[in-house]
């Protein structure tokens, strides 16, 4: 399968939650709001309330981003070692501010590509939300306005799984699972996310989480690359 270069490619995960634990923590305004963004998904037994536990943390209007973990693969004797970092806790604007000096060095150097599983849909627009709502500059990366679908630098294993199917969504622990490789939720699973901020406040947890799924995601793009190399070391600041 033609892919570009392992070595070319940023790979990114983020995790989401609300920016308000509760619905009815949400100022009157907002709250207004979030019952006009999904008035027609409420029902008798979906309220509002309901539907914002359910939904608003991957919502960029109605949550935020509480880690991002990016990760590069180098070739090192006979396989890849991976360098992993992430920009993690409470303070979204400082998580965007770190992160956006490695995103500007997409185009500039040897990473060409930022690869996400489910990226175009989710990834790349939430980050660019996020920027913008906390006004900060957005990275050249993310900036698509004016921009040929050639120019524009994203992967995404999704779609590369699809292969023109647009019918069904592959997460990215089944594409894990069916490739041999150890599940990222050995831990917590996305929807356990938002318990682990609020109740437990343990934004470390939640980047060891993020890390799992960002070292998964690259081990699967190696095999879009039919690669027999794997990755055989793994470097990461966290403790």
């Amino acid at each position: 399968m033609r892919v570009p270069n392992p070595e070319s490619i940023l790979f990114i995960d983020i995790e989401t939650v609300p920016e308000f634990e509760r619905f009815n923590h949400l100022p009157l305004a907002t709250q207004e709001l979030w019952v006009q963004k999904v008035h027609y998904q409420i029902s008798e037994e979906k309220s509002a309330e309901d539907l914002y536990n359910e939904k608003a943390g991957v919502m960029a209007e109605f949550s935020k981003i509480v880690c991002a973990s990016v990760a590069y693969l180098s070739l090192s004797g006979s396989g890849y070692s991976i360098k992993i970092k992430s920009f993690y806790g409470d303070d979204e604007a400082v998580i965007l501010s770190d992160l956006s000096p490695v995103l500007s060095t997409i185009g500039k150097g040897n990473l060409n590509f930022l690869c996400a599983h489910n990226g175009l849909e989710f990834d790349y627009p939430f980050l660019a939300r996020r920027y913008l709502i906390k006004q900060i500059e957005l990275p050249e990366c993310l900036d698509l306005a004016g921009k040929k679908p050639w120019e524009i630098p994203h992967l995404d294993t999704m779609v590369l799984w699809k292969f023109g199917d647009r019918k069904a969504y592959t997460s990215l622990n089944l594409l894990s699972h069916i490739f041999g490789i150890p599940s990222p939720k050995d831990d917590i699973s996305g929807a356990e996310v938002k318990g682990v901020y609020y109740q437990e406040k343990d934004c470390l947890r939640i980047a060891k989480y993020c890390e799992k799924d960002v070292l998964t995601l690259a081990k699967v793009y190696l095999k879009f690359c039919v690669s027999p190399l794997n990755i055989n070391e793994i470097s990461s600041e966290l403790p």
